[in-house]
């Protein structure tokens, strides 16, 4: 699976006179631990795949349990539909969207996969050269 690139720009000297972060790496370490134990009660009714191996994530969902478990709200699929013919997105690049939207929406405790998943889903995408 191809890995998620962010750009992080320098930190400037005013940055470094700010008071810490909100959440700390260990909240942040449970919020990860409960979106798991999520995908796994979520992935634990569907069996294993043909070939036995089970699945526990959302990274390990194909398109067809992807569609049942992280298909977006409609302004959420809207804006998938625009952003896959707006960039040219293969079936590979259009479920990795829809699986980070789900893991996103997993970590923010929601439901289902809103609009604002999608959208930050979508950031995260690397925009080759002469895309």
């Amino acid at each position: 699976m191809k890995p998620i690139h962010i750009d992080v720009p320098a930190v400037s000297p005013a940055d470094l006179s700010l008071p810490p972060p909100a959440e700390g790496s260990a909240d942040i370490a449970a919020r990860v631990a409960v979106a798991r134990a999520i995908q796994a009660e979520r992935y634990g009714g569907f069996g294993p795949y043909p070939a036995g191996r089970a699945v526990r994530t959302n990274a390990e969902a194909d398109g067809e349990l992807l569609e049942k478990v992280a298909s977006p709200d409609a302004p959420g699929r809207a804006l998938l539909t625009e952003a896959a013919e707006r960039l040219k997105l293969s079936a590979r690049g259009y479920h990795r969207v829809m699986r980070v939207g789900r893991t996103l929406a997993d970590l923010d405790g929601a439901e289902g996969v809103r609009r604002r998943h999608i959208a930050e889903a979508l950031s995260y995408r690397r925009i080759a050269p002469g895309r």
